[in-house]
């Protein structure tokens, strides 16, 4: 799979699983993606795939690499 299309999974995804807050910017928290069902059978490298779609400005959290357990509250955001 290309990664630009496993960054637009992405993206479907986090509307799927997350919430909008009062600006209107989408994000769910990290462990959500991770532990979800169908994210896991669609990513097979989930945090290359956040990687990758955050050097494209598609979404941001905070810190460069995201481990379970960890980071499991750490919001995942859409850009734009």
């Amino acid at each position: 799979m290309d990664v630009d299309h496993e960054v637009k999974l992405l993206r479907e995804e986090i509307m799927r699983l997350g919430t909008k807050n009062d600006k209107g910017v989408t994000s769910v928290p990290f462990g959500v993606l991770f532990r979800d069902d169908k994210c896991a059978n669609l990513f097979e490298a989930l945090m290359g795939t956040l990687r990758a779609a955050k050097r494209r400005k598609v979404i941001d959290y905070e810190g460069e690499m995201l481990f379970q357990g960890v980071h499991d509250d750490v919001a995942v955001s859409l850009v734009g």
